[in-house]
């Protein structure tokens, strides 16, 4: 299964505020986050501090990577339109436009 992992940042004073917009992920819009995402089969999310300030790591597999994206951009589905509200407030990206092009990989290592 293609996967990748995406690296944002995250706003100054935004923190608590992505540790809420989780928190609402794995409660109540359980249900509509999995309904929404149609293709990924595993996502997880790392919040990594440097000096340079907060960045979320997101890692997750699916298909077509790169759809995920636009058809989160593309969508109005109410919920995908709460997300992206949320995750453009806590990194100042307007997640209803491309992204880029995602991450190319550059080493993987596996035990045999």
């Amino acid at each position: 299964m293609p996967s990748t992992a995406v690296m944002f940042p995250i706003l100054p004073n935004k923190r608590e505020q992505l540790f809420a917009f989780a928190k609402a992920l794995t409660g109540e819009r359980a249900a509509e986050y999995a309904a929404s995402q149609e293709s990924v089969t595993s996502e997880t999310w790392f919040l990594q501090a440097t000096p340079m300030g907060d960045f979320l790591i997101v890692y997750f597999e699916s298909p077509d990577p790169t759809a995920v994206f636009a058809n989160l951009a593309a969508s109005t589905d109410p919920f995908d339109m709460w997300f992206r509200d949320r995750a453009q407030d806590v990194s100042g990206i307007d997640f209803s436009k491309s992204i880029g092009d995602l991450p190319q990989a550059m080493f993987q290592y596996r035990k045999a």
